[in-house]
């Protein structure tokens, strides 16, 4: 086997799922406040078209970056206001908000379709860049990339090892208990719901400023899906949903491989193969039977690893909280 090849594979796996990083923790983060934005879809694409607009048209990548958070906070604001002040469903509403955000997307989009634009520059790390292999799979990126690797350590760690972290996981699971200990349950749900948004609008102009360069009709279209099953996959745990992240990238590295190898069967089905299997994945992992299966393990081992795919998503989720 060529291992430098494989390593290869592996780092390019890596920087090319870092949208999806963004995406899939931003939701996890917003979800763990009891907040089901289901408009990623949609949020994704015209994040995507808007980065990639302002950036054409000013020559700035941070301004790209920034415009397309922005689309994403705004979007996630209607969600958690349609919800907490207007009493509408989540889920209703995140729905029509995919179909508004693809279309506009689409037609707003329209007068920069395949046209060069800026793209993010490689900024490999000196020194690091020259070990063997961990050189290759983690320090010879760009900062988007370098900036999804801090994101899952750094939401990890806030989540389980800092006292907000402890605080949104009240607010997502007891949101009553949480506000009789004197925790503000709307005000943090706005601010997660804001802050998961921001991140999906990121991921959307990783994909055309990065991953994805430039804009074209529907272009990220049905990564928004995956990203909300990522979430689910990974049982609203960063370090789970970025194994997610990566296994949904090797899907699809690994359908362009087979289609060199295969030039017999038709391109279509390679494209669609990593959706499929990841659901397949997705059901597999959500069921009882994984985790009684890994209970046979010796000992610890089995507790473990059956803790680690357990899925149970907060108790709160998509349940409006009114003050007693």
């Amino acid at each position: 086997m060529d291992w430098d090849f494989l390593v290869r594979i592996l780092a390019s796996i890596l920087a090319e799922s870092a949208p999806l990083v963004f995406a899939s923790v931003g939701e996890t983060l917003t979800e763990k406040a009891g907040v089901i934005n289901l408009s990623l879809d949609g949020s994704i694409l015209l994040s995507a078209m808007t980065g990639f607009a302002l950036a054409y048209l000013s020559g700035s990548l941070v301004l790209g970056f920034l415009s397309a958070m922005m689309v994403g906070a705004l979007v996630a604001l209607v969600v958690v206001v349609a919800n907490i002040e207007l009493r509408q469903d989540q889920v209703a509403v995140g729905f029509v908000l995919t179909l508004l955000t693809t279309e506009l997307s689409s037609f707003l989009g329209n007068p920069f379709v395949r046209r060069p634009g800026p793209a993010v520059p490689p900024l490999p790390v000196p020194l690091l860049k020259d070990i063997p292999v961990l050189g290759t799979l983690f320090f010879n990126h760009n900062l988007v990339t370098y900036a999804s690797f801090a994101l899952i350590l750094l939401a990890w760690l806030w989540m389980f090892k800092t006292k907000p972290g402890l605080e949104l996981q009240g607010v997502g699971e007891h949101p009553a208990a949480a506000f009789a200990r004197g925790i503000h349950v709307r005000r943090l749900r706005y601010l997660y719901a804001l802050a998961g948004g921001g991140l999906v609008g990121i991921a959307g102009a990783s994909y055309s400023l990065n991953v994805k360069l430039g804009w074209s009709y529907q272009h990220t279209l049905g990564i928004g899906w995956i990203a909300l099953a990522i979430v689910i996959f990974g049982g609203w745990n960063p370090l789970r949903v970025a194994l997610g992240t990566y296994l949904f990238g090797a899907l699809q590295s690994m359908g362009s491989l087979l289609q060199g190898v295969l030039p017999g069967i038709p391109i279509q089905l390679f494209q669609v193969a990593p959706f499929v299997l990841m659901i397949l994945v997705l059901v597999l992992v959500s069921s009882e039977g994984l985790e009684r299966f890994l209970e046979f393990f010796p000992g610890r081992l089995g507790r473990s690893l059956a803790g680690f795919f357990r899925v149970t998503p907060p108790s709160s989720l998509g349940k409006p909280f009114e003050r007693k």
